[in-house]
This record gives structure tokens, sequence and C-alpha cells, in this order.
């Protein structure tokens, strides 16, 4: 079995430490602040959740595109 590209909300809770929303703030802001405070990259999207990339966590190299430089073109 593969494993998906982010980690799974119940991982996310691992991590993040933050299960549940309290003093007025939702799940997804609380765990969004603490991976924030660690140091750890992650997105939220659309929907509000919270999204992290598996490689990020087990360091493994990113496959994100290399920025290009502008070269002139051959003469």
């Amino acid at each position: 079995m593969s494993e998906s590209t982010f980690l799974q909300p119940e991982e996310i809770s691992d991590l993040s430490g933050v299960r549940i929303g309290k003093k007025g703030k939702t799940r997804e802001q609380l765990q969004s602040a603490a991976l924030t405070r660690m140091r750890i990259p992650h997105y939220v999207n659309a929907a509000g959740r919270v999204v992290v990339v598996r490689a990020v966590i087990e360091g493994r190299p990113s496959d994100a595109p290399q920025r290009r430089t502008w070269e002139p073109a051959p003469a």
C-alpha cells in the first residue's frame, strides 16, 4: 500500500498535539499555530484544513520544480 503525499488528519493531530478547538479558536487554527511554532512548513487549504507534505516530516527531498533563470536564446 502506498502512502499518501500528505499527512492524514489524525497524524496532524498527533504531530501538533491539538485534537479539538478551544478558547474560541478552531482545531485548525490551533494546529496551524502549533506547526508554525515548530517551524514545520504547512498550508491551509480552501476548506480550512491544515495540510502537511509527508516528505517534510520524513526528511525526503522534495520533488518541487526548480526555478529556471532567464537565459538568452542561442545565436
